[in-house]
C-alpha cells in the first residue's frame, strides 16, 4: 500500500493541524515494516517543535536510535493483530511516543504517531542526564542547554485525546483504503462529454490556508441540494470541485453530466441540453434526449456558463426554478430533477451590470459560491502538487525522484496563468524530457517559464542553490517578495493575499530583508 498518499487525505490534514495547534507537535507514518516515511535515508526531515528531537535526528546516531526507538513500538503492534487501540512507549530520550495502528481490509499496514512529550515535568537529574545523551550525540552543539531548558509536557487527559484522534486518523485512512479495494465510484452511471473518474475531498490536493478554507465549505454544500456557482481561473481545478461535490452528497448515486457551454453553438448547444424530437430541423433523423433528461435524479455541471446566449439562459432559468423544458422542436414540457453546479472563469455580476448576462438567471444559480484561488494565491501547494503530479505521469524505466532545487525555485517564481493545469503540463513534459536523470534541472523547463522569471533570476538562485538549502530558500523568499513589491506599487495586503501569508507575516519578512527602501508609499488601494 502507497503509504505517501495518506498525509494530502483532507481528514489527514485538518488532524495534523490539530495536533500543531494544540500540543506544537508533529504527525508522523510509519510502514507495516516500522519504517517512518519522513525518515527516510536521513536527508531533509521536516523540523519537529521538540528541540531534543532536532538535535537527535540530525546526528546519524541519534537518527538510528530514534528509528529503533519507532521500531520498538512497531513490534508491539506486529505482536499483537487484535490491538486497535493507541499505544504509548518510551524513546531512547525517556520522551512518550504514542501510536494508533493501521489496518485495511484486517491486514496491519503500519501506524501513525507522535513523539517528542513527557507525561510529567523532568526533574533536575533527569534533565542533567537527558543533557549528557543529547552531548554524546552532538558533542560540539552550542543547543544543548537551551533545549533541556523547555521540554514539553503532555498530562494523561492530554494523552488520551491525543490517542483518541490518532485512532480516529486510522480509521478514516482504513475507509479511504477499503474503499478504493471495493472500486467504489461512488454510484456513477453516466458521465458523458466528461469522463468516469469518480472524486473525492482527498483528491484535492492542497494544505494552504485558502484550501483548507475550500475544504470546509465543501463539506457544507456537499450535504445540500444548493445550485452551487463555482468561480475561478481556467486551470484551477473547477471540475474536480463539482464532481467532489457530487459524489460526496445525496445524489452520489445518481448520474454525473458534465457539459461546456463554449464548445458549442447556440443551436448545437440547445439540442445537447434539452434534446430534440424527430423532424425538428435537418438531420434529425430520430427522438434524441437531452443532457438534463440524462442527469435526471443526478448533478448537471455546466462549464463555461458565462457563454451562454441570452436565449438558453432563459431556458437554464426555467429547468432551474421549475423543473420543466421543451425539447427542441417538441410541444410537450418534459420534468426532471437535477442539481445544477455552474462554473466561470468570468465576473458574472459584472456581465449583469453590463447586460450580457440575465440578473434572475445569476441569482438562481449564485445560490452558493465557491471561489478557487488561482495557483499564484497559493503557491505553500506548489512542492504537494509538484510531487503529485511526479507520481502521476511517471513512467516505467524513468528514474527522476523530483527536482532541483534550483529548479523548484524557479517553478516558485512563475506567476502560472495557466493555473494547475499548467504545472501538471510542465511536470509531464519535464519527465518526458529528463526521466532518466534523478533530479531534473532548471534547464529542461520550459522557456517561456524561464523568460516570464525575472532576468538573471535563474543564474542568482543557481548559483546559491551550491551552499545550503536554507539559503536557497531565503534567496527566493526575498527574490519573490522584492518583484511582488514593485508589481503591486508596494500594496502589502494585495501582495499577502498573492503570496498565502498574512499581511503582518510579510511586513516581518520585507524589515528582516531590508526590502522596504526605495519603495512608494504603501497604497491599499486594492486592499
Amino acid at each position: 500500500m502507497d503509504l505517501e498518499k495518506h498525509p494530502n487525505l483532507h481528514t489527514i490534514i485538518m488532524l495534523r493541524e490539530i495536533i500543531r495547534k494544540w500540543w506544537r507537535a508533529e504527525l508522523h507514518f510509519a510502514d507495516r515494516h516500522g519504517q517512518v516515511m519522513d525518515w527516510q535515508g536521513g536527508r531533509d526531515i521536516p523540523p519537529t517543535p521538540n528541540a531534543c528531537c532536532r538535535l537527535s535526528l540530525s546526528s546519524r546516531e541519534g537518527l538510528r536510535r530514534c528509528n529503533q526507538s519507532v521500531r520498538q513500538l512497531h513490534e508491539q503492534f506486529r505482536a499483537n493483530r487484535r490491538l486497535r487501540r493507541a499505544l504509548t512507549h518510551p524513546c531512547h530520550l525517556g520522551f512518550s511516543l504514542v501510536g494508533a495502528p493501521l489496518y485495511v481490509q484486517d491486514e496491519y499496514e503500519g501506524f501513525l504517531f507522535v513523539e517528542g512529550f513527557l507525561r510529567e515535568p523532568f526533574s533536575e537529574r533527569e534533565r542533567e542526564a537527558l543533557a549528557v545523551r543529547l552531548r554524546e550525540l552532538q558533542p560540539s552543539s552550542s543547543e544543548v542547554e537551551r533545549a533541556v531548558e523547555r521540554l514539553p509536557v503532555l498530562g494523561d487527559g492530554n494523552q488520551e485525546k491525543l490517542a483518541d484522534l490518532l485512532e480516529y486518523g486510522a480509521s478514516e485512512i482504513s475507509a479511504f483504503e477499503a474503499g478504493r479495494a471495493r472500486g467504489e465510484d461512488r454510484g456513477l452511471q453516466a458521465a458523458p462529454q466528461g469522463g468516469g473518474e469518480h472524486a473525492r475531498f482527498e483528491d484535492i490536493i492542497g494544505r494552504s490556508g485558502p484550501m483548507q478554507e475550500i475544504f470546509k465549505l465543501l463539506e457544507k454544500v456537499s450535504n445540500s441540494e444548493a445550485t452551487v456557482l463555482i468561480n475561478g481561473e481556467s486551470g484551477t481545478g473547477k471540475e474536480l470541485v463539482a464532481r467532489a461535490i457530487h459524489f460526496n452528497g445525496p445524489r452520489k448515486q445518481g448520474p454525473f453530466v458534465v457539459q461546456n457551454c463554449s464548445a458549442f453553438n447556440d443551436n448545437l448547444l440547445e439540442s445537447a441540453l434539452f434534446g430534440h424530437v424527430r423532424g425538428s430541423f435537418t438531420g434529425a433523423m430520430r427522438d434524441k434526449k437531452g443532457l438534463f433528461e440524462v442527469a435526471d435524479n443526478g448533478t448537471f455541471f455546466l462549464d463555461e456558463v458565462g457563454d451562454m446566449s441570452p436565449a438558453l439562459q432563459v431556458k437554464l432559468l426555467r429547468v432551474l426554478q421549475e423543473g420543466t423544458f421543451l425539447p427542441v422542436g417538441g410541444t410537450e414540457s418534459r420534468e426532471v430533477d437535477v442539481r445544477v453546479i455552474a462554473a466561470t472563469h468570468k465576473d458574472l455580476g459584472e456581465m449583469v451590470k453590463r447586460g450580457e448576462f440575465r440578473e434572475d438567471l445569476y441569482y438562481r444559480i449564485n445560490v452558493i459560491r465557491v471561489h478557487l484561488p488561482p495557483l499564484r494565491e497559493r503557491r505553500d501547494d506548489l512542492p504537494l502538487l509538484v510531487d503529485h503530479f511526479m507520481r502521476k505521469h511517471l513512467r516505467e524505466g524513468q528514474r527522476a525522484r523530483g527536482l532541483s532545487t534550483e529548479a523548484m525555485a524557479l517553478l516558485g517564481m512563475y506567476a502560472w496563468p495557466g493555473n494547475v493545469r499548467e504545472l501538471e503540463n510542465e511536470i509531464e513534459r519535464l519527465l518526458v524530457l529528463g526521466g532518466d536523470l534523478e533530479w531534473l534541472p532548471a534547464e529542461l523547463i520550459s522557456s517561456r517559464i524561464r523568460d516570464a522569471v525575472t532576468p538573471g533570476g535563474l543564474s542568482m538562485l543557481t548559483a546559491r542553490a551550491a551552499g545550503k538549502l536554507h539559503e536557497a530558500v531565503e534567496t527566493l523568499e526575498r527574490e519573490m517578495i522584492h518583484q511582488g513589491l514593485l508589481r503591486t506599487g508596494n500594496n502589502k495586503s494585495r501582495l499577502a493575499r498573492e503570496l498565502g501569508i498574512s499581511r503582518s507575516n510579510l511586513i516581518l519578512k520585507i524589515a528582516r530583508y531590508g526590502l522596504d527602501k526605495g519603495l512608494p508609499p504603501d497604497t491599499e488601494a486594492d486592499a
